[in-house]
Parts: C-alpha cells; structure tokens; sequence
C-alpha cells in the first residue's frame, strides 16, 4: 500500500507527541512509571468495576450502581425490617488489607463487614461479624465491632482486646479521629491473625486484638451494611482489597500486657443510628 508520506509529516501519529512531551519534560516520565508500576505491585485488586454489581449479591430494590457509584438506599422506617447487606460473592478473606472510599448521606450510619456470615434463617442478605463503622457521631466511626454478635469492643480513639474468657481490655486511648462521615472518606481494614486494625484516612481509629478463640473468627465474608430505620443512603466508589499471607493468630499472655491495661464493660451507644432520634415506623 502506497504511503502518504506527506500526510504522515504533516498529522504525525498521537504517539508522536507524548514522546516529545516526555522527552521535554522527564519529570513527567518518571511520574507516569512510578505510577504504572505501584498499580502493578502494591497487590491491590479492585472489588468494584465502576459499572455494575457483577461479583456482588444483594436484594436488588436496595441497590444500584449510578455514576461509577455503588449506592444503597433505605428510604425511612418502613423500608427494611433488618439491616441488609450487599456480599461480595469473591470467596471467604482471612488476611488481608481493605481500602474503601465511602459517604453516608442521612442521619444513620454504615459499616463495612469482614469475616462474617450470613444469617438465612433471619432474612436473606443479613449478616453478623466483625464491622468497621461508618458512623455520624465521631465515638463510633471507625469503631470495632461485631454486628449481630458482641456489640462494641473499641470506640474511636482505643485499642482494646478480649482475653480468651471473652473479658474486654482497653489496652491505650489516642485522639479519635474526626470526619465528616457525608464526604468522601478512606476507611481501610487491616486484618491479620487475630489483630484488627481501622484507620480511616490513614489514621488509626481502633484496634482490637481477639483472644477469644471461641468467639473469634478467622476468616469469612465481606459485605457494605445498608442500615435500617431512619433514611439514609450509604456511596461507594472504591474498593481494593490486598490478600495477605495467614498470619498465627497471637497468643495471650497478661504477663506481656502493658502498663496501665485495665478490664472495662463493653461499651454502649447512645447513638444507635445517627446523631439525632429514630424515627419510628408508620403507625397502620
């Protein structure tokens, strides 16, 4: 085939010109590999493709994906007789790093679920495990947590474990860590043996070591809790999960606990929703 040698020095390919950008500007360059190659070795994998719910189950009136957005939706009190969750259908995790971008709009609350399981016999799509909050009132946010289970272990700002006998420790306190849990923010997960860690935007917001080896769980299911009661809707826009190698849950030991540790109740909330009251359900 004949070439049009003009046409080719006149309109030179797209390639032609980001090769002579790069060479102008090798910062740029340095930049654009650096990036290419943390994607390729920081061993995330997206959980969400930004399109559809493809991996994921959940009831399907709740749920949608909208503007590269994954959003659940409860539209008041009458909505939804128990939390519901969407669960990603990619297999049971046991140790591993989760990064998820998220906002609740409303005054209620989410959480993001980790080796759970489900409770068929309650509704479908329920769940019970260990959650990081996703909270209005800053003590909650970024709690530990066991949804359907143990109930609070450590607010926002503590770092706490449970000794084999199921007794609560708070082990030390920090600043908790405040946000605005309507905005965009980064909670991340990092789960290894029996050693719990939150941070949200790279803070740390609790720990919890899990002693208790009848109680405690190992390994189970992810899911996005969608919260019942007042009207709220929960976003998310992304999600990256790195596995880790299994790590031997820690052994306890109260000679090696540290100064000052000191057994304490389990927490209650005052704020069972959102910051303000639950609405009740329509009187029929």
């Amino acid at each position: 085939m004949k070439r049009n040698w003009h046409a080719a020095l006149v309109f030179p390919h797209p390639t032609f010109h980001l090769a002579i950008t790069l060479m102008r500007f090798p910062a740029l360059l340095s930049l654009l590999i650096f990036a290419a190659t943390a994607s390729a070795e920081d061993g995330f994998t997206a959980l969400f493709n930004g399109k559809d719910l493809t991996g994921w189950d959940g009831d399907p009136k709740l749920w949608k994906v909208e503007n590269g957005e994954v959003i659940g939706t409860c539209t008041g009190p009458d909505a939804m007789a128990n939390n519901s969750f969407l669960i990603w259908r990619g297999g049971e995790l046991k140790d591993f790093e989760l990064h998820a971008t998220v906002r609740v709009e409303g005054d209620n609350n989410s959480g993001i679920q980790y080796r759970s399981r489900e409770l068929p016999e309650v509704a479908p799509w329920v769940i019970t495990g260990y959650q990081i909050d996703i909270h209005p009132a800053t003590e909650h946010t970024g709690m530990t947590y066991e949804e359907k289970g143990r109930g609070i272990f450590g607010l926002n700002g503590t770092n706490v474990l449970l000794d084999p006998a199921g007794a609560l420790w708070k082990l030390s306190t920090h600043e908790p860590v405040k946000v605005d849990v309507s905005q965009w923010n980064e909670y991340t997960v990092i789960a290894r043996g029996n050693h719990l860690v939150h941070k949200i935007n790279g803070q740390t917001t609790s720990e919890l070591t899990d002693y208790d080896d009848k109680k405690r769980a190992l390994s189970g299911l992810l899911a996005i809790q969608l919260h019942r009661g007042n009207p709220n809707s929960v976003h998310i826009k992304d999600l990256r999960l790195k596995v880790l190698p299994v790590t031997e849950p820690r052994a306890f030991d109260a000679a090696k606990l540290p100064a000052g540790a000191a057994k304490i109740e389990k927490p209650r909330t005052k704020s069972p929703q959102g910051t303000g009251p639950v609405l009740p359900p329509t009187k029929k």
